[in-house]
């Protein structure tokens, strides 16, 4: 099993890998301890991919699956609405992405709008959708009606959100559905699914949660914009490019402070094991033990996996995106940007996580690679189309997202419901920590090289692109394994 991990692990991180280098030898020349330190942190990247994509399969998957089941044969609605909103309020403030995100935005406005407030409000929005999202599961209501209710409730909270906290809004529903969140809904929801006695209900509830609990965090920064009626917030980005020469030091320094911030991630997911464990569970010791071990190799490989990140990848994006913007040819920052996009979507770890559910719950029919290659094309055109907003003047948001939201909203009418639930929670799946990182680490690199773009805006409107355009490819995707299965005589 190792071993397929690892070469799971090695195709993903691969591509991305030799487009650096590529780059480093033509149009954007790195100082070579820039240079080393990326190859280290690749290196450090597959190693934790690896380990951490063992761990969720044998530890925090079983833990979701079997809280779900746990949930969903009280039969007790009250019980599932308030243990799954104090369940999805703790996972979400764990999620050591959105504490990257608060954390950036604290920063970039100076503390006008805190990191503590974020995560909470945010965490809030999710427990209130994720408790909202299984009720739905467990009434029977579509899910595209669910969806195009909320949505329409975020146009209506978009209409009076400002530009700034526009962007931070739909930034935080791709970062708090990361790596740890998302193995858990997607589990948590097929546990409750699985006990309904429709086998193609079940298999079509299996997806849609992390869409919902991602809607949710989009209109809890909304409605925190709009009770605050704060004036417009201004902020401003300094490169943090590391002055130090060292190879490995700036790895040494990222270890203690990544593993601390994973082991408050993991805690409130073992507590509750735990406390399920006794009440309900009951386990036998090997298999105990094995969620156990799970959970140890959750925590080295993402400890792993987000050091060789931070420590190597982030400064390179920033570095790469500058230099990239320098050469004066807009049309190159947005080729560069495209294929950026394509090919770092292959190493978030969630997505491995969904598509081998999609896999899985669909016996085979669905294979990976199709949702890998339209997650691909997608992430790569909102990265092209965010590196657009950042050198035409005058382009925002909501003008890319408006009519993005809008034509996913219309294609889940008619989508195969089971490509709808997929969509939605690629959407949101698509936007962990190495796009959180590599590409909001580049855009902002570009951004600082043009004069009027906005840093506060245009930067972290990225990650909003990024969680969009997904619903969109795999809706089409949809379309086509639809049209497939009626020429076989299948549908």
């Amino acid at each position: 099993m190792i071993r397929e991990k690892f070469k799971e692990a090695l195709s993903a991180v691969l591509p991305i890998t030799l487009i650096v280098i590529v780059l480093n030898f033509t149009i954007t020349p790195l100082d070579s301890h820039y240079f080393l330190r990326f190859l280290i942190g690749a290196a450090a990247i597959i190693i934790g991919l690896t380990i951490f994509l063992f761990g969720v399969e044998i530890g925090i998957t079983p833990i979701g699956s079997l809280m779900g089941k746990s949930l969903a044969r009280s039969n007790k609605f009250w019980f599932v609405a308030i243990a799954t909103l104090i369940l999805g309020f703790l996972i979400s403030v764990a999620e050591p992405d959105l504490h990257i995100l608060a954390g950036q935005v604290e920063t970039v406005t100076s503390g006008a709008i805190g990191k503590f407030g974020i995560v909470t409000v945010v965490s809030v929005g999710v427990g209130l959708m994720i408790s909202a999202g299984l009720l739905r599961i467990l009434f029977n209501i579509p899910l595209h009606k669910f969806l195009t209710v909320s949505y329409f409730i975020i146009l209506g909270l978009g209409i009076f959100t400002s530009p700034e906290f526009l962007a931070i809004a739909f930034d935080s529903s791709g970062a708090t559905t990361g790596a740890l969140t998302v193995p858990f809904m997607l589990a948590l929801a097929l546990g409750v699914s699985s006990m309904k006695k429709d086998g193609q209900d079940s298999e079509n509830d299996s997806f849609g949660l992390v869409g919902i609990a991602s809607a949710g965090a989009i209109m809890a920064v909304m409605v925190m914009s709009i009770l605050s009626k704060s004036d417009r917030v201004t902020g401003s980005l300094e490169q943090e490019m590391s002055t130090s020469t060292s190879i490995i030091a700036p790895f040494v320094r990222q270890i203690p402070k990544i593993a601390f911030e994973i082991i408050i991630a993991l805690s409130p997911i073992i507590v509750l094991f735990f406390v399920f464990q006794f009440i309900s569970f009951r386990l036998a010791k090997k298999q105990l033990r094995k969620i156990v071990m799970g959970i140890i190799y959750t925590f080295l490989g993402l400890t792993i996996f987000l050091t060789g990140v931070n420590a190597g990848f982030m400064e390179v994006g920033a570095l790469v995106g500058y230099k990239v913007a320098a050469l004066g040819k807009p049309w190159l920052v947005i080729l560069v940007g495209f294929i950026l996009g394509l090919v770092t979507i292959l190493a978030e770890p969630a997505v491995h996580v969904l598509t081998n559910q999609i896999e899985d719950v669909t016996s085979g029919y669905i294979k990976r690679t199709a949702v890998f290659l339209f997650l691909s094309i997608g992430v790569g055109t909102a990265v092209a189309l965010s590196m657009i907003r950042i050198i035409v003047p005058g382009l925002q948001l909501w003008h890319c997202l408006l009519p993005g939201y809008i034509a996913a909203i219309a294609m889940a009418q008619f989508a195969p419901t089971l490509f709808v639930g997929i969509a939605f929670d690629s959407g949101g799946v698509a936007s962990g920590p190495m796009t959180a990182t590599f590409i909001l680490a580049f855009a902002q690199g570009a951004a600082e090289f043009i004069p009027h773009a906005d840093v506060l805006v245009d930067g972290f409107g990225v990650i909003a692109m990024v969680a969009m355009t997904p619903l969109i490819a795999l809706q089409i995707l949809g379309f086509i394994f639809s049209s497939k299965s009626h020429k076989e005589g299948i549908a």
